[in-house]
């Protein structure tokens, strides 16, 4: 499938895969990945069996073909404790908690950066953040794919993890980095620097308050000596008073 290069403005529609879109599902895998996929696969996809879907079309193309696929995103929802990624998702984990897994992310040559990739990702994290047990959206990218890395981490994503040898293509192991957007609270477990630095920012704030304390106290002493002081000086002058009214009525008598 050959699209020329757009010389006007798209306008770019998102909807659900469906099976009219089978074909050209094919072939724009076929075109972007070295991993060939099954029939199945793709049977799954456009009959939305356990993947959910989008697709990108844009609805202004001149050529009458403005609802076939430019782009897509798939991906399948998986139980958190049964996923690769439980220990990622701190110590807490549900039995009914859940994961957004992207399984492929697509957009053909004459419409890439034009942020149809980035919409399609804002459309997963959107279905995701919507799911009140789904705790985060994962995914895997092939080593020496930069551009994908570096687009994943634009889009906030955290690279947690680098799986040696996780993909065997051509007769050949390519490693993967694990990529995931945390949802709802999710959250990765704390590692031993994120501890040390919780430790220190509390042994701070408790060193702080006592300080704090010591130093209204002797505040406190400070304003009682001040009293007593002042107490007892009064005391002397009224004596002082007293004994010399005493010397006056004696010269008197």
């Amino acid at each position: 499938m050959v699209v020329p290069k757009a010389v006007y403005r798209p306008t770019i529609v998102y909807r659900p895969i469906r099976p009219s879109d089978l074909e050209v599902l094919k072939q724009i895998h076929a075109d972007l990945f070295p991993i060939r996929y099954e029939s199945e696969f793709f049977f799954n996809v456009v009959n939305g069996n356990g993947i959910v879907s989008w697709a990108a079309v844009d609805s202004s193309r001149p050529d009458g073909q403005n609802d076939e696929l430019i782009g897509f995103v798939t991906t399948r929802i998986v139980v958190a404790k049964d996923s690769e990624i439980q220990d990622m998702l701190g110590y807490d984990l549900r039995s009914d908690q859940t994961l957004v897994y992207i399984l492929t992310l697509g957009v053909i040559e004459p419409y890439r950066n034009l942020g149809i990739a980035t919409s399609l990702i804002q459309e997963v994290i959107k279905y995701a953040s919507g799911l009140d047990t789904c705790r985060a959206v994962y995914l895997h990218v092939i080593s020496y794919n930069e551009p994908a890395i570096l687009f994943y981490k634009k889009m906030s994503f955290r690279c947690l993890r680098r799986l040696r040898d996780f993909y065997y293509i051509r007769g050949r192991h390519y490693d993967s980095f694990l990529f995931v957007y945390y949802v709802n609270g999710g959250r990765s477990p704390c590692s031993p620097l994120e501890i040390m630095v919780a430790v220190v920012a509390y042994l701070r704030s408790l060193c702080s308050s006592l300080v704090c304390r010591l130093w209204k106290s002797e505040e406190r002493k400070a304003s009682r000596w001040s009293k007593c002081k002042e107490t007892s000086s009064l005391l002397i002058n009224q004596n002082k008073r007293i004994i010399s009214a005493e010397n006056v009525g004696c010269q008197c008598v």
